[in-house]
């Protein structure tokens, strides 16, 4: 195929310029899905009219794909009911009270992004962190006059940085897995370019951070009398994200552990913030039981008399995780088109020849980690396709299968949440209402974990051959 196999990627990426131009901060809400479809469509074109792929070997892929993916749909949508459940249960608005007087705003960012680390490396999930904690450090954020786009690179910086080197995470074990490396020989291995990416990530934190927040007090002020003007604030609803942690600590299943917590934090918001469901309800009959039921599934607007502060109370439920569900659907659906046809394996083919030397080895391995990212839509795809792709390159080089994990979690692992129709970068946008554009800049951690593993190999540290081998 050669160069045709870019031709779908090349009309994606057109396409997504021109929405972004057209639609804005919107184009996720419709024109992107629009445009993964219609890569899928010139993709499918191009291999059923120009080379003979048969309809039936597309509609297996997307078969196989789309099924694939159904736990981690109904992930979303159980996010959704979580984040709801826990804004309305009081839950986020006693942490945002107490956290924005005792957080100080030159050491935010540093903490946001530690913390996150710290329950991230706990849990083994970003997901989970983000959508709790993340949501979380969001709103004390807001409160002390940090930037949203700093604050959303804090908490994904340090959830990231958490679920890499859990041995938790199934990203870990993935990774581990299918290459063929025990799970801790992986984590100690990828601790050598972690260690040091992560650690200028909090350094840039700590330096940008001690300029911001110079009008906190006054926003402080205003927040946390409108929290407690509306909500009951109490230590009690934090009894919800303690048992969840407990939860956590079983290795429960996300999505298990995920459901508990909405259920806990509905229980909760029936007994504390009544007044609020009631509110959320009104204009039918049984309003508590109603607002319940809206907090879960739908849309949710709180009047706490600070128009900055009702934004931030506002939820979406599982209604406001419907555009990334039909984004994911949309890019499963190109990934498995690009599969499917073998475009993305004559695109990989040409990348492999470029591996004469150690620094290309990791170099190809590491781009080929983010161009599946950009391609199929999907971290575990991505973490599988490369390990498939270059698990015999390595060992007829004589690497060590430990490199080509730590590479593959390096580049497919981190990056996915930089795309925004992947279905990391939508997920986290999404729960955090930041754009995936605006907080990509300040994502370090995932920005220079790429960059170290390159520095690495350059370096040769650590690495070593087998056997050695011409190459």
């Amino acid at each position: 195929m050669g160069i045709v196999a870019t031709i779908p990627l090349l009309v994606l990426i057109g396409l997504l310029a021109v929405t972004i131009a057209l639609f804005g901060s919107d184009a996720l809400s419709g024109g992107s899905q629009v445009a993964l479809i219609m890569g899928m469509a010139t993709c499918i074109a191009i291999s059923m009219l120009g080379y003979g792929v048969k309809w039936k070997v597309f509609e297996r892929q997307l078969e196989k794909t789309l099924g694939g993916i159904a736990v981690t749909l109904l992930i979303l949508l159980t996010v959704g009911m979580l984040a709801g459940s826990w804004m309305v249960s009081g839950v986020v608005p006693t942490m945002i009270y107490y956290g924005v007087q005792l957080l100080s705003p030159q050491f935010f960012l540093t903490g946001a992004c530690l913390i996150c680390a710290m329950v991230s490396l706990l849990s083994g999930s970003s997901w989970t962190t983000i959508a709790t904690i993340g949501v979380a450090m969001m709103g004390i954020g807001e409160a002390l006059g940090i930037s949203e786009a700093w604050t959303a690179g804090a908490v994904i910086s340090g959830a990231y940085f958490g679920d890499k080197m859990s041995p938790l995470s199934d990203t870990t074990i993935l990774a581990s897995s299918t290459t063929g490396t025990d799970v801790f020989t992986h984590i100690r291995y990828m601790a050598l370019t972690t260690a040091p990416a992560f650690l200028i990530t909090v350094i840039i934190f700590f330096v940008a951070g001690i300029d911001m927040g110079d009008d906190a007090e006054v926003q402080v002020t205003q927040f946390t009398e409108g929290l407690a003007g509306t909500f009951n604030i109490s230590l009690w609803t934090l009894l919800v994200p303690l048992l969840t942690g407990v939860l956590i600590a079983r290795r429960l299943p996300s999505l298990i552990v995920l459901f508990l917590s909405a259920m806990m934090a509905g229980v909760t918001a029936l007994i504390l913030q009544p007044h609020i469901l009631s509110q959320i309800g009104s204009g039918g009959e049984l309003p508590i039981v109603r607002g319940l039921a809206i907090t879960y599934y739908g849309a949710t607007a709180i009047d706490t008399g600070n128009a900055a502060l009702n934004d931030l109370v506002a939820t979406g439920g599982m209604t406001g995780m419907l555009n990334t569900i039909w984004l994911i659907i949309c890019a499963m659906c190109f990934g498995a088109s690009m599969v499917a046809s073998g475009m993305i394996e004559s695109i990989t083919r040409n990348v492999i020849s470029w591996t004469r030397s150690r620094l290309g080895l990791v170099g190809s391995t590491v781009g080929s980690g983010i161009f599946l990212n950009i391609t199929t839509g999907d971290q575990f795809i991505s973490i599988v396709l490369t390990a498939d792709m270059f698990r015999h390159v390595y060992k007829r080089q004589g690497y060590e299968p430990r490199l080509l994990s730590r590479s593959c979690e390096d580049s497919a692992t981190v990056t996915s949440v930089l795309i925004p129709w992947n279905t990391c970068g939508m997920t986290q946008s999404t729960v955090l209402g930041v754009p995936t554009i605006t907080y990509l800049p300040y994502c370090f951690f995932n920005l220079l974990s790429p960059l170290m593993t390159l520095i690495v190999a350059a370096l040769g540290w650590r690495i070593k051959r087998r056997v050695e081998t011409a190459i």
